[in-house]
């Protein structure tokens, strides 16, 4: 991953940040990880803070998500460098997202969400679309929940049979057809979800890359 990052380096860069995920941590335990810095030393100022932490058992995972930002428009900071994450004591729940995005209709996506009840912290598009996911998200979780509850299920065989069965394509598939734009984005869940999503349209490239790993 260091190295992928340093290839892109030469695209300028204003900031970086990574996330991680542990599959097989206990109850008590962290299992979902977030690094980010600003600057043009991010890369090595990231990875030197990995180095500490993973002494600790942080970062010392299974899943990895890495991004370098070089924004066009919008503010800049560390606020804004992603991975964004949202936490919720279901790992299932957890959710971490980045990507090259500029969503056109960001009043409409909004405008949506406050409809269904909720109040966005942030009136920007990397926000909206972290919280519109993570709303479904939530909502596929309680259905499942439901499910087995209603089986008989409870404690941790109740955990694993929810995120044996989570169905992310439909949580996605739920969550962008309001937006409108050029997008790419990769998310990670604390249950070990991976997915990628790009712009129907195509506007914003991507490329996919798998070995025998």
């Amino acid at each position: 991953l260091d190295l992928l990052r340093e290839k892109r380096h030469n695209r300028g860069q204003e900031g970086a940040g990574i996330a991680c995920v542990k599959l097989q941590a206990q109850p008590g335990d962290d299992y979902m990880f977030r690094e980010r810095a600003v600057g043009t030393s991010a890369i090595t100022e990231i990875f030197n803070a990995i180095s500490e932490k993973t002494e600790m058992s942080h970062f010392v995972g299974e899943l990895y998500m890495g991004h370098l930002r070089y924004s066009t428009t919008g503010r800049s900071g560390l606020d804004y460098i992603h991975p964004f994450l949202r936490r919720n004591n279901w790992r299932a729940k957890n959710l971490a997202l980045c990507g090259n995005f500029n969503l056109t209709n960001v009043d409409e996506v909004f405008q949506s969400i406050v409809a269904k009840g909720q109040h966005p912290r942030r009136y920007a598009d990397t926000h909206i679309m972290l919280e519109q996911v993570g709303h479904r998200l939530d909502r596929e979780v309680e259905r499942l929940y439901s499910k087995f509850v209603d089986e008989g299920l409870e404690g941790l065989p109740l955990t694993h049979a929810i995120e044996d069965s989570m169905d992310m394509g439909q949580v996605l598939r739920t969550s962008s057809p309001l937006w409108d734009g050029g997008y790419v984005m990769c998310g990670i869940t604390g249950s070990g979800e991976m997915f990628s999503i790009r712009d129907p349209w195509g506007i914003r490239t991507a490329f996919w890359y798998q070995d025998e790993e």
